[in-house]
């Protein structure tokens, strides 16, 4: 398990913060009619006290209550809030609703590029902290729009409008009032200094946990099979009580520095304006509505501050989500795609390695000199022992992973020049654990691909001999399926995916492992389905079973990503080497 006390904390710098606001270009208009309702709103609010205060210097303490006056004071005073509730509402919904169109823009683009990233990248990132990071994340990132921004535009609108209208009633009070501003920057300093590797660490340990969960749910059949509940209960609690333990020093760290502190700066500077009019009183008179107004100033002026350090807890968190968001945007470890420019297509579907090695790591070679060559038609068999090379060999055809050495031509042409589409198009590709998705067994055929017609979807089935049992079922082609397909026996989902592959008519198969995981009645019709696939295709057959590639035109025995015989099976037996002893093994029953 990762040391979870050993996070490095990458700091958030001001670009991510001028990176996440870049995501408002888009909304200029809408915002700027958002700003503008809201300095309408903020002079609004900020008038009230003044009417309050001409009320009490004016009529209340000489005592001349005049009703025409009164009425027009006590009118303008409640058309004014209401004008503030009005303004205030539009907006806040403009905010939001500008908020809610930009995450949904962020989660769009993290979810593109997560699907540009090549296999490399997935290989060595857990799937759970990826989805932390598309879900959580982009949550944290969402109430930085739609609640931290707003309030924060809209609390610094308000208390320039507070410091205007103090100003206006008692100039020295008013620069004694701007003392507190810089203060309480410092605090909001404080606290992003001594909080962001909290924050980066609660983060990390959520990832985590997602991670742990994720394996669990996917691995549930082995942990049931195994009993081994109590020792993943107690790995989910570990990783659960180092994230509580990390959230509540966040708690801890809020409940010092951000009420209490803004709470005891409002009392001191209440007691210091309530001093100087006291003072000021022994020498002077002191109109008892600017007391009010600056009273009533000071107490608005600390609200919007104490909202601002209460946002300040989900700002930290936004910046750190950020901050991991932008790092997956920012990810280079992108798949393969055409070098070039040239419109080059499959056409007869000719194999050649030449030289090819490969490296996962960058340090062992896992394929060493592979060199081979298919015509169009022929089937070539990779055969050896677990981790010998075979799977990675069927990668770099598929281009999922970029040649370190050497290079792979089809039809002459490198494997690097050819466009994704123009791949996936001509090479099919099914594997020993078929990807059922959730809907029917009609869309997981056709997936997504419209020109394919419904009467090729069932001729691909019944191609393969899978519309034997897919006739059989209740609703037919339009049979609803569980995730993965967790409805369909194994052989059954392997029937389905090579209908997949046949709807689509490629020029080259790639099986690993294809018939690994069927009972023996339904290999048998696979293998009778393969028989006429192979027709006028190029096929790379990965196998476990020696009994299904016999008839290949080649066999190439690899051991530790070399490929240390070849020939045909006959050839290979007569040689008495690896294949041959493969061969007895499997024969003697105990594979």
């Amino acid at each position: 398990m990762m040391d979870m006390d050993n996070v490095r904390v990458v700091p958030i710098e001001g670009a991510v913060l001028l990176r996440m606001l870049g995501y408002i270009r888009p909304h200029a208009r809408t915002l700027m009619l958002a700003l503008i309702l809201l300095i309408l709103a903020t002079g609004a609010n900020v008038l009230g006290p003044i009417l309050i205060k001409v009320f009490i210097d004016r009529y209340l303490v000489p005592r001349q209550f005049l009703y025409t006056p009164l009425v027009e004071l006590a009118a303008t005073y409640l058309g004014l809030q209401v004008a503030t509730a009005v303004f205030n509402l539009i907006q806040l919904v403009l905010f939001q609703k500008v908020a809610l169109q930009i995450i949904q823009q962020l989660r769009i683009d993290v979810f593109a590029k997560v699907q540009r990233l090549g296999l490399s990248f997935f290989d060595r990132t857990p799937s759970g902290m990826l989805v932390s990071r598309i879900t959580n994340d982009t949550e944290s990132i969402k109430d930085m729009y739609v609640s931290v921004l707003s309030t924060f535009v809209q609390n610094i609108v308000l208390l320039i409008g507070i410091y205007v209208s103090m100003f206006f009633l008692n100039f020295q009070l008013a620069l004694f009032c701007v003392v507190i501003a810089p203060i309480i920057i410092g605090i909001m300093a404080l606290y992003r200094h001594f909080s962001s590797p909290i924050f980066h660490l609660a983060r990390h340990r959520l990832s985590l946990l997602n991670a742990k969960l994720s394996e669990a749910l996917q691995g549930m059949y082995i942990i049931q099979a195994m009993r081994q509940e109590p020792r993943m209960q107690a790995e989910f609690g570990e990783i659960n009580q180092a994230y509580r333990s990390a959230r509540m020093r966040n708690i801890t760290f809020n409940s010092l520095l951000l009420r209490p502190l803004v709470d005891a700066l409002y009392l001191v500077a209440l007691i210091l304006v309530l001093g100087f009019f006291g003072l000021q009183s022994l020498v002077q008179r002191v109109d008892l509505g600017v007391l009010y107004a600056f009273v009533s100033y000071l107490d608005q002026f600390f609200e919007p501050v104490n909202q601002m350090m209460f946002r300040l807890n989900s700002f930290q968190q936004a910046m750190v989500s950020s901050h991991r968001v932008f790092q997956l945007l920012d990810e280079d470890d992108l798949a393969p795609v055409q070098e070039g420019e040239n419109h080059s297509h499959i056409a007869h579907g000719e194999i050649c390695f030449e030289n090819v090695s490969f490296s996962y790591d960058g340090k062992t070679d896992v394929l060493k000199n592979i060199s081979f060559y298919v015509k169009q038609g022929q089937m070539v068999a990779l055969v050896g022992h677990t981790g010998s090379g075979k799977s990675s060999t069927a990668n770099l055809l598929m281009r999922f992973y970029a040649v370190n050495h050497g290079r792979i031509t089809i039809d002459g042409i490198d494997l690097r020049q050819f466009a994704n589409a123009e791949l996936r198009k001509k090479i099919g590709l099914v594997l020993q654990d078929p990807f059922v998705f959730v809907g029917d067994i009609y869309s997981n055929i056709q997936l997504g691909n419209t020109e394919i017609t419904e009467n090729e979807i069932v001729a691909a089935a019944q191609f393969v001999q899978a519309d034997t049992y897919i006739s059989k079922l209740a609703h037919g082609y339009h049979e609803s399926l569980g995730e993965r397909g967790s409805t369909l026996s194994s052989g059954q989902r392997q029937l389905l995916a090579f209908a997949r592959t046949m709807a689509r008519n490629p020029k080259i198969l790639v099986l690993d492992e294809a018939t690994a995981s069927v009972d023996a009645e339904t290999e048998e019709a696979i293998q009778k389905a393969l028989m006429r696939m192979r027709q006028g295709r190029t096929t790379i057959a990965i196998a476990h079973r020696l009994s299904t590639i016999q008839d290949a035109n080649i066999i190439l025995v690899l051991h530790h990503g070399e490929v240390i015989e070849r020939g045909t099976h006959q050839e290979l037996l007569a040689k008495e080497g690896l294949y041959y002893k493969m061969c007895l093994f499997q024969q003697s029953g105990r594979v």
